[in-house]
């Protein structure tokens, strides 16, 4: 993701950082502007204005990368689990996918509630109205729960889960605990890192056996 700007960075000088992207670089940055804008609020109270002055650019720039809000909730959505995708697939084919599933913390749930969850939340009132948000969701839940199914196959491949667990079952468990992440997040001490460790550890014990 493009760097945000340095502390005390005044809207001027943010306009003149962002005339001097390409276009590619431009749109990054609308992109990042509006994950912090989203993420410190939500989707129905965000508005193009807001995300505009965040990236340091008037709207109608914004509006020349983006059609709407929706579009570039949806642009923020993919960026926000590819990122996160990627550095997990990336740690699995550094230590393998039993090492990288026990590493699988309160930092990694920390990361994924932030935005990901966070952004289907902030969904979901939409999606009653919007088939179009709804559609995009559910199928981005899809792809991220055939992510994680995926990786407890080469768990089971590796030995390291019994045959008997169901992956597919198991990896929407996980993002089960994902949106609790997000829960626990917007209601402000719902939970601890030790109880999500205790959680993780728990679903570990279930899931290889190991009681």
């Amino acid at each position: 993701m493009t760097p945000p700007p340095e502390p005390g960075t005044t809207a001027h000088g943010r306009q003149r950082q962002a005339a001097r992207l390409t276009a590619s670089e431009r749109r990054q940055a609308i992109v990042d502007a509006a994950l912090r804008v989203f993420s410190e609020g939500s989707y129905a109270g965000a508005t193009t204005a807001q995300i505009a002055r965040e990236a340091g650019i008037s709207e109608p720039i914004l509006y020349r990368h983006f059609g709407s809000k929706k579009e570039l909730y949806f642009a923020c959505l993919d960026e926000a689990w590819t990122g996160l995708r990627d550095s997990l697939q990336a740690k699995m084919d550094e230590v393998g996918p039993v090492e990288a599933w026990r590493e699988l913390g309160p930092s990694t749930m920390r990361r994924l509630k932030a935005v990901v969850p966070s952004l289907w939340m902030q969904a979901v009132t939409e999606a009653g109205q919007d088939p179009e948000i709804r559609r995009f969701v559910r199928k981005h839940m899809r792809d991220v729960h055939d992510f994680f199914a995926e990786a407890l196959r080469r768990l089971q491949e590796a030995g390291a889960i019994p045959a008997d667990r169901d992956p597919n079952a198991e990896a929407w468990i996980f993002l089960g605990g994902s949106l609790l992440a997000s829960f626990a997040d917007r209601l402000g001490g719902l939970l601890s890192d030790d109880d999500f460790l205790a959680i993780k550890t728990q679903r570990w014990r279930w899931l290889s056996g190991s009681y």
